[in-house]
Order: C-alpha cells, then structure tokens, then sequence
C-alpha cells in the first residue's frame, strides 16, 4: 500500500512538471537559429542567422515576424548580403514539453544576390521546452518566389527547402 501511495504522489508531483511548457494566450517568444557552411579551404563561406517575435493568441496558435540574413563571402569577391521578412502563423499541437507545429509565412526577399521579390510557404517544426521559458526549436520551411498574386500559383513548384534548428525564449 505503501509503495502505491509514493508512486502516486511522485506521479502527482511530475504532473505540473509536464504542463508547465504551455504557453498562455498573450505570452510572447523570440528565437534565434543559425546555419553556416564553408569548402575545405574556407576559401568560399556562407552563413545564415534567423530571428523572430512572436505572440500567442491562444495557447496553441503563434502569429509573429520572423528576419532572416543571409551573408556569402567567396575569396577575391565582395561580401553579399541577403535578408527575407516574413510574417508567420503558427499552429501548436498538444500540451507537453514537446509540441510539433504547422504553419505558413508570406513576405519579402531582397538582397544582392536575389532579385527583390515576395516569398510565401508552408512550414512545419517541433518546440521542446527544457525550462518553463526555454526552447530548442527545430524547422523546415518550403518557401516560392513570386512577383504578383496571379504569379505565385504559376512559382509554387518552383520552390526551395529551407532547414532551421534553434532556441528560443517565452516572456
């Protein structure tokens, strides 16, 4: 009976451990995650930095801005900068510490290496919470170029993948 009664009671204990990763309606995130890749000789470089706000409407739902910038340096050429903002809205599953989630975002391009355009997709990804407001998120999106509302069905085969793995911070 003993034994029973412990198991319980750490099960009791573990329970608000388990729910504590939920945000609530009006709680705000932000995130940082990066990528890089250079050839053996470094002699051509690339790296990537994504940031974003966002803010819950719900616990599960998340609507923010997400900036990313891309920089490229390859030997005996200038440096190139590119960047992308994007608005996002996020669909959060479950209650746990670990919550997948779906979600589109829609935006602009420009850069020195892109031709200014609008860029839209979906995107899917996985939040687990390792503190009551600390994450490690990872990301995929799939994201087109278009130039006008009747070009973006013509362009959405035409897109590209991008990968993301992160942290993040709930306040």
């Amino acid at each position: 009976m003993t034994r029973l009664f412990k198991t319980s009671l750490l099960v009791a204990a573990m329970v608000p451990a388990m729910a504590m990763a939920a945000p609530s309606t009006g709680d705000r995130e932000i995130t940082l995650s990066g990528a890089g890749a250079s050839d053996k000789d470094f002699d051509q470089n690339a790296i990537s930095l994504q940031g974003s706000w966002g803010e819950y409407l719900s616990p599960s739902s998340l609507w923010g801005v997400r900036q990313s910038i891309g920089i490229s340096d390859s030997e005996g050429e200038e440096t190139n900068f590119d960047g992308s903002t994007r608005i996002f809205y996020d669909y959060h599953f479950g209650t746990g510490s670990t919550r997948p989630f779906i979600g589109a975002s829609i935006g602009g391009i420009y850069g020195e290496q892109v031709d200014e355009s609008f860029i839209a997709g979906p995107e899917i990804g996985i939040k687990h919470w390792v503190k009551d407001d600390v994450f490690i998120t990872g990301m995929m999106e799939y994201q087109f170029l278009f130039e006008s509302a009747s070009d973006a069905d013509d362009r959405y085969d035409d897109g590209a993948i991008f990968y993301s793995v992160g942290v993040g911070y709930n306040f």
